[in-house]
């Protein structure tokens, strides 16, 4: 194949994973760039506060990228662009709402002014030299998503990014089956669909249903109501704050993002809430708490997020009161069950009511089960498909689900992160690899923390450290100070005595025998420390702490 004639599809992240979602599409000496997201750690990464992709394949091709497109304003889609923009500075493409969202990101980054944003509607056509970029609307959990439509010289590529098929969505504005049917009818020649709900049978329901529980539950609420749901489900908190308004409540926002998120969809005009209902932590006192609904961030159960410091009493403005209900309106994202479920019991264990998903209707998921792919296939029938977005269990599934549609084997692919697909008019096939991976951020580190570091922090965690200092003076090769024994995380010294007694013992034992040697090289002394203090632990405690010797020479 040459490289004219065929468009590479190269996924730098979000297969095999949930987040870090990130494809390039490259085409000629065009490349262009769908979303660019965040992974979030899990329990083996210690310390570890964001996962971004390694974006080295399109730095190598810097001249080619043209621009960014994306999807919608997940963190999943969006959270990485604050790194990368200060990587590779291309221009970025998104509606007005993810637009408005990265703006803020971009600000706390102070590179808001180096960054070239473009504002674009659904239905428009952004024309680069040989590729057309299209937007058309789906319907998600948050507003303004898109998929995308790549109209090439050899056929179209449609991406469907994160949607479900929601007939009735809170703003009116339905997903464009219409377009998505007509590009089908002129030929689509890959697909690229979530598959995040494959396993669920049936449809999603709609988020409108959501709003007639919550009514109902904040019009029987005696106390405050106080919800947690994510920052970015502007429809959710409308739906909230509607049926706050209604029974005469005032609504408080807590917490970081679900204040900054909530502004600029005040600003932007996505989310309604009358004048004089939301008010400051601060002023509730004012008010009785039957006519307050606090909605605050956490329903990941986050252990610094609003709702936890609720639940564990660390919450410095908001305590617990007896007639408080709380209304987890979200369902735990894999990994996070554990978190959730911790907050939900130290709930109850103070007294309160809580209502979460397993009780009631209180969430919906934005992502489509399995009858809106099926549709969504039917209304495209693609020569290609790629199961994208989702654990490789998923991919696996939704593989299967396009075969069970009528769909030959030979053209479904089931792609690793970093696996290069080319696609020409007549065939596509897996030709090569590029390089991938995972950048950790942690605090204001990007990239320092790599596989030793964590490997030496799970050890840590794991087994502790026991520190020996002793002090030499080199004329007389001999030991005039220790060796002193101090540990973290392995023991507490002053309950094992005897132990630290011995590994002293060994310590001096193990230096006076180089010592009448002469020797006096610090490598060789460090290394005879550890290995005999390491056999003796072990013998005595089968754990294997990080034993770090310090020499000191006078």
């Amino acid at each position: 194949m040459k490289n004219e004639e065929s468009i590479k599809v190269i996924p730098l992240g979000g297969l095999g994973e949930i987040g870090k979602n990130i494809t390039a599409f490259e085409y000629a000496n065009e490349i262009i760039v769908i979303d660019c997201g965040i992974a979030f750690p899990d329990e083996e990464m210690y310390g570890v506060d964001l996962v971004i992709p390694d974006i080295n394949y399109l730095k190598n091709n810097e001249e080619k990228v043209k621009g960014i497109f994306l999807t919608h304003g997940h963190e999943d889609h969006i959270g990485s662009l604050p790194y990368i923009l200060k990587q590779l500075n291309v221009p970025i493409y998104g509606t007005r709402l993810t637009l408005g969202l990265i703006e803020n990101k971009l600000k706390e980054h102070n590179i808001l002014s180096n960054c070239e944003l473009h504002n674009v509607n659904a239905g428009e056509t952004i024309e680069l030299q040989n590729l057309k970029v299209e937007f058309i609307r789906v319907t998600h959990s948050i507003a303004d998503s898109c998929a995308i439509a790549i109209h090439s010289p050899l056929g179209v590529i449609l991406h469907t990014g994160d949607f479900k098929i929601d007939y009735t969505p809170i703003d009116g504005l339905v997903m464009d089956l219409e377009r998505i049917s007509n590009l089908g009818k002129e030929g689509v020649l890959l697909l690229m669909a979530d598959s995040t709900n494959v396993e669920r049978e049936g449809h999603t329901i709609s988020e409108k249903t959501i709003g007639k529980t919550l009514t109902r539950i904040i019009s029987n609420a005696e106390g405050r109501v106080i919800v947690a749901t994510f920052a970015s489900n502007i429809h959710r908190i409308q739906q909230i704050v509607d049926a706050s308004v209604k029974h005469g409540r005032k609504i408080v926002f807590s917490g970081r993002s679900m204040d900054n998120i909530s502004q600029v969809a005040i600003e932007l005009g996505y989310l309604h809430v009358p004048e004089g209902y939301i008010i400051g932590i601060d002023d509730m006192q004012n008010y009785h708490n039957k006519n307050i609904t606090i909605i605050t961030t956490g329903s990941q159960g986050e252990p610094m997020a609003g709702l936890a410091r609720m639940a564990f009493a660390t919450h410095r403005k908001i305590t617990l009161e007896p007639e408080d209900l709380f209304v987890i309106s979200a369902s735990p994202i894999p990994g996070n069950e554990k978190l959730i479920s911790r907050v939900i019991n130290e709930l109850f264990k103070k007294g309160a009511e809580v209502i979460y998903e397993d009780l009631e209707e209180v969430h919906v998921s934005g992502h489509a089960y399995q009858e809106e792919l099926k549709l969504i296939h039917a209304l495209v029938h693609p020569k290609y498909f790629m199961p994208v977005h989702g654990e490789y269990r998923h991919l696996s599934h939704h593989a299967k689900l396009a075969q069970e549609l009528g769909m030959q084997g030979k053209d479904i692919f089931t792609m690793e992160t970093g696996q290069v697909l080319e696609l020409t008019k007549d065939e596509a096939k897996v030709t090569g690899r590029v390089h991938t991976g995972s950048v950790f951020v942690d605090g204001l580190g990007v990239g320092d923390v790599g596989s030793i570091v964590l490997r030496d922090r799970k050890h840590l965690a794991e087994d502790g450290m026991l520190t020996v200092v002793v002090t030499l003076e080199r004329e007389s090769y001999s030991i005039i100070a220790g060796p002193d024994i101090i540990t973290r995380g392995f023991i507490y010294a002053k309950e094992s005595d005897e132990l630290i007694s011995e590994v002293k013992e060994i310590v001096r034992v193990e230096l006076n025998k180089c010592l009448d040697k002469k020797i006096i090289e610090w490598y060789v002394l460090k290394s005879n420390i550890k290995k005999s203090t390491e056999r003796y632990l072990y013998e005595k405690t089968k754990r294997r702490p990080i034993i770090l010797p310090i020499i000191m020479e006078i």
